[in-house]
C-alpha cells in the first residue's frame, strides 16, 4: 500500500528531495507501459500553471485563462481507460468543455466526460496556480482523491520549478517534466552552452553575466570581435515571449566608457519597463549579451522536442514563430511547419540538442529557438540556436490542437504532419488575437458565431479552426485560435476569416477598432 504523502506544513527539503527521487522510478514505468499500450490505464493529473515571475504575471492579461490552453491535452481522453484531472484557478465553463469534448473522434462526450475530473481553486490573483494549490490542503486532498491508482499516475506541468515538485511529492505522484534541479540547463546563458556542446552555431555573446559592468565590458569585448557591429541584444536568464530583452546601440565613441553611458539609453521590449528595474532584475536572474544578428533576410524558426524517461529522444514539430513589436523581439503567434529550406536543419540540430539534455537526465517537453538567415537573397541559409525553453511554449499547444483534430502524426523525414490518410496539414497559430470590440462575448457567444458561419473543423475537408483561452474573451477581448487547413496560404486565409467574422459579428453599435494580434497582449511563448 503506498503511504499518503504528508502536508505541505510538515515535509521537510531533505524529505521532499529524497521522495521526489523514489517517484521517477514510477514515472518511467508508465511511461513504458503507455508507449507500448494504448489502451492502458492511467490518471494524468494536469496542473497548467504558469510557474513564472510575478511580476511578469502581472504584466499578463487575463493570466489565470492561459490556464485553459493545455485543455488540447483532452486528447488523452482517446484512450478509452484514461482518466484526468484537470486543475484551473476558476472554473473552466461548461460549453468550453463540451466545445472540446464533442471533438474527440470516436468516443462519446458522456463517455470522456465521465473520465474527466475538474477541479478549481477559485482564487483569480496574478500567482502561480501551483501556489494556489500548496496554500490549500482540502485542495491537494481532492486531487489525491480524484486519482484513481497512484501507481498509474503522473502529473503534467506547464514548467517544472520547485513549487511543482513540492506538489508531486504531496500528491504522490512523479513529475512529467524536467527536474527542477536541472532548469537551469534552460536558463540564457545555460541554453547557450548546452547549444554549443550539441554542436549548434550560437550568436557571438558572453553568458553568466549579473552587473552593469559585466553588460558593459561583454558589449565592449563584443565589438571587438565583430568590428563594425552597430547593435546588441542583452537578455534576462528567466526572460519569456522576448520581453526579458533589450537593445543596445553602440554609441559612435569606442570604448569601454562610451558603452557604460550607453547602457542608460537600452531599449525595453517590454513595455513600461525601466533601466533601474530592469538591471535589477539582471542582477538576482544573470543574463547574456549577444550580437545583433542582420541579414537581407531573417527568420525565427523553432523545433519542438520531448526527451523520455529512458533517454529517447522524440522531435515533435518545427515552427516559423512570428515575432512583433519594435524590434520584432515578441512572440505573437506559429506557422507549422518551418520552412522547407532549413526545416530538416532545425529538426536535426533540435534532436542533437535533446540528447545532451537526455544525457544530464531531462525528462521533458521543450523547444530550441533559432535565428535563419540569409546575407543575400540568393545566399544559402545559415541556421544559429538561441535559446532553449525548458516547459511547454507557446508552439505546444496548437500542435496538441493539430492532433486532437485528426489524429495523424509527424513525418520525421520530412518534417511534415500527415492525417490517418497521409494528407500533409499546416496551420497558423495564436495566443493573441485582442480587440475591444470582443469584450462582452460570452463562450455561448463564440461558439454561435463559429457555427452559424461554418468555422468549426470539418473532417471532409480536413480544415478548419479551433479556439482556446476561450474564458478571457468577455472580461478581456482576448482569444487565442488555431487554424487547420491543407496549404499555408489556406491556413492564413482561414485565419484572416476568422478575424473577419469576428470584427464583423461583434461591430453592431460599437466604433471601428484595430484587432490585431496584439503586441501589448504578452504569451509565455
Amino acid at each position: 500500500m503506498i503511504p499518503k504523502p504528508p502536508f505541505a506544513s510538515s515535509l521537510s527539503l531533505e524529505e521532499e528531495m529524497a521522495q521526489f527521487e523514489a517517484l521517477k522510478p514510477r514515472l518511467a514505468d508508465v511511461w513504458h507501459r503507455l508507449t507500448t499500450d494504448d489502451t492502458s490505464p492511467y490518471t494524468s493529473v494536469i496542473v497548467p500553471s504558469l510557474t513564472l515571475d510575478q511580476y511578469e504575471l502581472t504584466k499578463l492579461a487575463g493570466a489565470t485563462y492561459y490556464e485553459e490552453r493545455l485543455l488540447f491535452l483532452l486528447i488523452r481522453l482517446r484512450n478509452p481507460r484514461a482518466h484526468l484531472v484537470y486543475v484551473t484557478s476558476y472554473p473552466v465553463h461548461p460549453q468550453v468543455l463540451e466545445y472540446y469534448l464533442q471533438m474527440l473522434a470516436g468516443i462519446p462526450a458522456s463517455h470522456a466526460r465521465a473520465r474527466l475530473t475538474m477541479i478549481a481553486a477559485y482564487d483569480g490573483s496574478p500567482r502561480p496556480l501551483t501556489e494556489k494549490i500548496l496554500e490549500r490542503p482540502r485542495l491537494i486532498e481532492r486531487i489525491r482523491c480524484a486519482v484513481r491508482n497512484p501507481a498509474e499516475a503522473y502529473l503534467t506541468v506547464f514548467n517544472a520549478t520547485p513549487l511543482e515538485r513540492k506538489l508531486a511529492v504531496l500528491l504522490g505522484i512523479p513529475l512529467n517534466g524536467c527536474d527542477p534541479a536541472l532548469s537551469h540547463l534552460g536558463s540564457k546563458s545555460g541554453g547557450r552552452k548546452v547549444l554549443r556542446e550539441a554542436g549548434v552555431p550560437v550568436p557571438a555573446g558572453f553568458e553568466d553575466l549579473h552587473t552593469p559592468d559585466d553588460i558593459a565590458t561583454a558589449l565592449n569585448d563584443l565589438a571587438r570581435q565583430r568590428p563594425g557591429t552597430r547593435r546588441a541584444i542583452v537578455k534576462l536568464n528567466e526572460g519569456f515571449s522576448g520581453e526579458g530583452n533589450a537593445i543596445f546601440r553602440y554609441p559612435s565613441a569606442p570604448g569601454i566608457e562610451a558603452i557604460q553611458d550607453g547602457l542608460a539609453g537600452l531599449r525595453f521590449v517590454a513595455e513600461g519597463e525601466t533601466s533601474a528595474n530592469y538591471l535589477a532584475k539582471f542582477a538576482v536572474m544573470g543574463g547574456v549579451v549577444e550580437e545583433f544578428v542582420g541579414g537581407a533576410r531573417k527568420r525565427s524558426p523553432s523545433a519542438q522536442i520531448r526527451t523520455s524517461p529512458s533517454g529517447e529522444v522524440v522531435p515533435i514539430s518545427t515552427h516559423e514563430q512570428i515575432l512583433g513589436g519594435d524590434s520584432e523581439q515578441i512572440f505573437l503567434g506559429a506557422r507549422f511547419p518551418a520552412e522547407e529550406p532549413y526545416r530538416l536543419a532545425v529538426q536535426d540540430a533540435g534532436v542533437r540538442v535533446g540528447a545532451v539534455l537526455a544525457k544530464r537526465g531531462v525528462v521533458s517537453r521543450f523547444s530550441v529557438d533559432f535565428l535563419a538567415w540569409q546575407d543575400a537573397r540568393r545566399d544559402p541559409w545559415q541556421l544559429a540556436g538561441i535559446e532553449i525553453n525548458l516547459r511547454m511554449g507557446g508552439t505546444t499547444h496548437p500542435f496538441l490542437a493539430l492532433r486532437f483534430l485528426t489524429g495523424g502524426s509527424l513525418d520525421i523525414a520530412t518534417g511534415l504532419f500527415r492525417s490517418p490518410t497521409g494528407r500533409a496539414k499546416y496551420y497558423r497559430a495564436t495566443d493573441n488575437l485582442r480587440s475591444a470590440r470582443y469584450q462582452g462575448l460570452l463562450p455561448e457567444d463564440l461558439i454561435d458565431i463559429l457555427t452559424v458561419n461554418q468555422l468549426h473543423y470539418s473532417e471532409r475537408t480536413g480544415s478548419g479552426v479551433l479556439f482556446h483561452m476561450i474564458g478571457a474573451l468577455s472580461e478581456f477581448g482576448k482569444i487565442g485560435l488555431t487554424a487547420i487547413a491543407n496549404t499555408v496560404k489556406e491556413a492564413d486565409g482561414l485565419f484572416n476569416r476568422v478575424v473577419e467574422v469576428l470584427d464583423a459579428e461583434t461591430s453592431y453599435g460599437r466604433a471601428p477598432v484595430e484587432t490585431v494580434p496584439s503586441v501589448s497582449s504578452r504569451s509565455p511563448g
